[in-house]
């Protein structure tokens, strides 16, 4: 039920159906924060998720610290290279350069690449796509 709630959204997202996908993706946020007690995979998901939505609607401060949870539940749930980590880094990392905060963008960018160089292949979309970004802040 919790990923049948955490995926129709993103769904609407794509859509620009953001009123119906909000209440969905809280509620499946707080079903997996009722279900997972502690650090777990699938509530990181769902608040990068909510993030995503936020981000898409430019409710920067909504979508931050929700990222940054999720950042931290990835970092404390794999230690070592993790592609799940490497994402939550670029997310906000791009979040950040939205916002103007290129000083803090950079490092992300740095580590989330650093993970991608070390997991796959050299021209791998995600791996480029963050070397992408990364070039365009140093160019700032």
């Amino acid at each position: 039920m919790a990923t049948s709630l955490n995926n129709l959204p993103l769904l609407y997202d794509r859509q620009g159906r953001y009123s119906d996908a909000e209440p969905l993706l809280i509620e499946a946020l707080a079903m997996r924060k009722r279900l997972f007690l502690g650090d777990h995979p699938d509530v990181a998901t769902s608040l990068n998720n909510l993030a995503y939505l936020y981000y898409n609607q430019e409710r920067y401060s909504e979508a931050e610290p929700l990222y940054i949870e999720a950042l931290a539940i990835y970092k404390r749930l794999f230690v070592g290279d993790q592609p799940n980590v490497a994402l939550s880094l670029n997310n906000l990392a791009l979040l950040y350069y939205s916002l103007g905060r290129y000083s803090d963008a950079e490092p992300l960018y740095i580590e989330a690449l650093a993970i991608c160089d070390r997991l796959l292949p050299v021209n791998h979309p995600f791996t480029a796509t963050i070397r992408e970004n990364l070039t365009i802040i140093q160019r700032r």
